[in-house]
């Protein structure tokens, strides 16, 4: 009888600490779900996605008949800094510090889209017979090569303003002698700060400096004979 006792007194304990534990596990989950719960709504209880932009500028005109143009040109992807290939849109609280907005990225590379605008351009003044991309052939008489090397907004001395910084050169492919090299650095007021508004100015600085970089345009710079001549 006094085994009996002591063996239900134990189950009795065992028992009781079984149910404190789930207790305890218990108190645990609610205390997690809670501040789960509590997270969620300081976010709004919504994924946040990013925003995406691109730059758009004015088509160029038509461009001219080109009876008097003989040289051809191919033009070589723009170059860029690290930083600017990552895809978010670059902020600047000081001259030193760079920043990365987490949800406002660019939805093409910034390169891709000063190339293509530089060739669209190009071919429009009607200054050469052709202009194309450059593939790596020789079958053209000039090619041009660029580098994007500012595209930011910033953030210091009182104002929100953007920073678009552009150079390039053209080069004799037959010699590789340049013959033309330009760079332009075009600062733009930013009126309201938000990304949206800092991505118009972008787009604004960007056409200036753009305009600027071709004026005056690479083909006056073009002296000799061309491919077509020579053969």
């Amino acid at each position: 009888m006094m085994r009996s006792s002591e063996g239900t007194g134990v189950l009795a304990r065992f028992g009781e600490r079984r149910r404190r534990m789930r207790m305890r596990r218990t108190v645990t989950t609610i205390v997690f779900s809670l501040s789960a719960l509590v997270i969620l709504a300081s976010c709004g209880g919504r994924a946040r996605y990013p925003n995406y932009y691109t730059l758009n500028l004015p088509a160029p005109p038509d461009p001219p008949a080109t009876e008097n143009a003989h040289a051809t040109l191919a033009i070589r992807e723009f170059r860029a800094p690290a930083y600017l290939r990552q895809g978010a849109i670059v902020y600047k609280a000081s001259p030193e510090q760079i920043g990365f907005y987490a949800y406002h990225r660019w939805a093409i590379d910034p390169r891709d889209f000063v190339t293509n605008s530089i060739v669209e351009r190009l071919r429009a003044s009607g200054a050469f017979a052709h202009v194309k991309s450059y593939d790596g052939s020789r079958d053209v008489d000039y090619v041009l090569s660029g580098r994007l090397e500012k595209l930011e907004e910033l953030d210091y001395q009182g104002s929100v303003r953007v920073h678009v910084a552009i150079s390039a050169e053209m080069s004799r492919i037959a010699t590789g002698a340049i013959v033309w090299s330009n760079a332009v650095s075009e600062i733009g007021d930013v009126n309201k700060r938000d990304v949206p508004a800092v991505v118009s100015e972008m787009n604004r600085t960007m056409e200036r400096a753009i305009e600027k970089l071709l004026t005056p345009m690479p083909a006056d710079a073009v002296t000799g004979s061309t491919a077509a001549q020579r053969n």
